[in-house]
């Protein structure tokens, strides 16, 4: 191997890191960077051909990388693979050694040896390096790879052929959440690609979410659509999350709810030994969780005898379901807001309605008492995060979990709704 480009690139880099321009310094020691690890695969590459890794026990290159480098499986393979690129493909081993193309460059200059074979590679060389000199490793990928596809077209079927074997998808229950997995096939995952593209884009330029955030209120969004509107009923009886709760169960909670905000920082009600709540499919919820199910859903009050052994519990009366707040306030209350969420500073506008007296504590429905708070503002309030007191006549004010005020939202913000 000719060590010349290399002690170029290193003395380069040892005569710049004396001069004051950080951009000029991060360049050369790149550049040596690049330099020293071409020509850690040039050596390995003669090491290979000599097989005088036998020497040292080791039965092949990459158990004697693994040994006498410590490097791991994975460094390891892509440094032996840089070898074999380096020793079929000149030009490209010229430029690396050099320091003009990093290592991750020559990594896609090994993929192509593997998917699309030496001669192809060996003919589009000089323009592919020429990519390598302009454009980032990716870049480099995307043209590769193009030159695989217009050479195997058969291996695009196949691999849509493989994904349909593949696919899967699955939602599992877990204690804090759900755990999503699974593998789509090429139709299915452009689809779903598509609407989350579209569900979870910003609203504005005012719209601060995270990505994260947007797209699972996106997908929040649209489950909550598709539930209510989308899927055929049975009997009348449309699909729905259901939770199942003991009245004393939220009395409790309803209890430790009230103390903390009246008292955030007293020592909490011991936790009650009635059972917990349980979320249909998922199992069972919190205090916290529970009163934000009753804050947003309807209710339906049963009277039940319980069984025992292996008898089932028996319903002996069934109470209407609350539909509470009618749809006119929901829109008065959007219409007193302007659309926006009532935190100050929040300015997203997916709204939920809240009772600023809790409905589980005894708080009546009345369009003053009303409030709109957008998902993640309504979740922080049902944790103990945010607290909200007041009515829109006289402005509702706002506190964060150590009693500070936010702002206060007086009646010029929130006009009442005619």
């Amino acid at each position: 191997m000719d060590s010349g480009p290399t002690l170029h690139a290193t003395r380069t880099a040892a005569r710049v890191l004396k001069c004051d321009d950080v951009r000029e310094k991060l360049h050369a020691v790149q550049s040596a960077q690049n330099a020293l690890d071409a020509a850690k695969a040039m050596l390995l590459a003669e090491l290979d051909m000599s097989k005088d890794y036998e020497l040292d026990g080791a039965s092949t290159l990459n158990a004697w990388v693994r040994a006498q480098l410590r490097m791991n499986t994975r460094q390891g393979s892509a440094l032996v693979r840089s070898a074999v690129v380096l020793r079929d493909l000149p030009r490209v081993a010229e430029a690396a050694i050099a320091g003009r193309i990093s290592a991750a460059h020559v990594q896609v200059f090994a993929y192509g040896l593997k998917h699309i074979g030496l001669e192809p590679m060996s003919q589009f060389e000089e323009p592919f390096v020429d990519v390598a000199f302009n454009c980032g490793p990716g870049d480099l990928f995307e043209a590769v790879k193009h030159l695989k596809d217009k050479i195997h077209p058969e291996e695009l079927d196949q691999a849509w052929h493989d994904g349909m074997d593949k696919e899967d998808f699955q939602i599992d229950a877990l204690p804090d959440g759900w755990h999503v997995t699974g593998f789509l096939n090429t139709v299915t995952g452009a689809k779903l690609k598509r609407v989350l593209d579209a569900i979870s884009a910003p609203r504005d330029a005012d719209d601060t979410r995270t990505g994260s955030q947007r797209r699972v209120q996106g997908i929040d969004d649209l489950a909550s659509s598709v539930l209510a509107n989308g899927l055929p009923s049975d009997k009348g009886i449309r699909p729905h999350l259901s939770v199942i709760v003991d009245a004393d169960t939220v009395a409790a909670a309803a209890k430790q709810v009230e103390q903390t905000i009246t008292d955030p920082h007293s020592a909490l009600i011991p936790a009650p030994t009635t059972q917990p709540a349980k979320l249909a499919g998922h199992g069972a919820i919190g205090p916290n969780l529970l009163m934000y199910f009753l804050c947003v859903s309807d209710l339906t009050a049963f009277v039940m005898k319980q069984g025992g052994g292996t008898r089932q519990d028996q319903i002996l009366n069934l109470g209407t379901t609350r539909h509470d707040p009618s749809l006119k306030q929901r829109r008065a209350v959007l219409v007193r807001q302007q659309g926006v969420c009532a935190t100050p500073g929040c300015n997203h506008t997916h709204l939920e309605i809240h009772h600023t007296i809790w409905w589980s504590l005894g708080g009546p429905t009345d369009l003053d008492l009303l409030i709109g708070l957008c998902v993640r503002c309504h979740h922080l309030l049902h944790r103990g995060l945010l607290h909200v007191t007041g009515n829109a006549v006289d402005g509702f004010e706002f506190t964060n979990r150590a009693d500070r005020p936010l702002r206060k939202r007086r009646r010029s913000n929130f006009r009442r709704a005619a």
